[in-house]
């Protein structure tokens, strides 16, 4: 790897033809992944990639003119400080606000790059290319501004930005959602249950992680092979298990631990503490995304743990 300042004018020329024609294949590689559903944000990327071809035809038609035919191979991987991107088809399904933000990146790094190495050069005519390719990416972002404005007016935006909520909501608050809720309140009953009827908060202990990894596992495969996602648009699967099992492993070792406690009492006392928060946990991510009333979501949250409680301590002192 090499200092920019190493390089000469014709691996300068090299390296940002191999740049352009680089982001423009991003460009394209998002506009693909943004065709069925965003379909606007995607007609930005398509027109943005049209626009690096041009830039690099420009830097061709220079290069040619000063250098021949005969392009060596300068990667930006090759150059320190440049950032290294992984290629888009090898990313997760990405959000359209995680889309534009590695747009804006592209552009702003392609800028500061060629605007510090023009600061630094001596040579008039190598300060005079490095600023022509500044100016070129200035460009660029003025127009891609103007494209953003021409397919993504007000309106569109909202409604993307209101499906990529909802995606959200699907993949990952849903699925997190019934996994915290059933770890929180299906394990209240064994776990009081081994308090009560043993007195010992090991025994109440050991039956809490075996409950809570239990239910972990089995809801996330239960949520990972209920649905695949094709249809439905909930995303990918495995994400999905994943989330629910995690979740449901969160909300039942999280009355577990308190067990670690040696005092029954104060074990018992710390574990209600833990419950409470819990459930007003869940009460608050009903309301915050599942458009529940603040009331409705934390009686109905409180009636379904406080049965499921009742249950366990009957069950635990019979």
């Amino acid at each position: 790897m090499r200092d920019f300042s190493q390089l000469s004018e014709r691996e300068v020329l090299a390296l940002a033809i191999g740049s352009e024609e680089e982001d423009g294949r991003i460009y394209n590689d998002l506009a693909e992944r943004l065709r069925d559903d965003f379909p606007a944000s995607a007609n930005v990327f398509s027109a943005m990639a049209t626009e690096e071809s041009d830039h690099r035809r420009r830097l061709l038609d220079i290069y040619q003119e000063k250098f021949g035919d005969h392009i060596p191979l300068v990667r930006r991987q090759d150059v320190r400080g440049f950032i290294s991107r992984k290629p888009v088809w090898q990313l997760p399904k990405p959000s359209i606000d995680d889309v534009r933000k590695l747009a804006e990146s592209m552009e702003a790094e392609t800028q500061r790059f060629y605007r510090l190495a023009a600061s630094r050069a001596t040579d008039v005519s190598i300060r005079k290319l490095l600023g022509d390719l500044a100016e070129a990416e200035q460009e660029h972002e003025q127009r891609a501004d103007a494209l953003s404005e021409e397919n993504l007016p007000a309106h569109t935006r909202e409604t993307e930005d209101a499906h990529a909520r909802r995606m959200f909501m699907l993949q990952y608050v849903q699925p997190g959602l019934v996994g915290l809720m059933d770890g929180s309140i299906s394990t209240l009953a064994p776990i009081f249950a081994a308090a009560f009827s043993t007195h010992h908060t090991y025994a109440a202990f050991i039956v809490g992680i075996a409950a809570s990894l239990g239910a972990g596992i089995s809801m996330a495969f239960a949520e990972a092979l209920s649905d695949d996602g094709s249809l439905t648009g909930r995303g990918t699967p495995y994400i999905r298990g994943l989330v629910t099992g995690l979740m449901t492993m969160l909300g039942g070792l999280g009355h577990t631990l308190p067990f670690l406690i040696p005092n029954l009492h104060l074990a018992l006392l710390v574990a209600i503490c833990v419950v409470v928060v819990e459930l007003s946990a869940i009460s608050w991510v009903r309301w915050r995304f599942m458009d529940t009333s603040p009331l409705r979501a934390t009686v109905q949250v409180a009636f379904g743990g406080a049965l499921v409680f009742a249950t366990g301590v009957l069950i635990g002192n019979g």
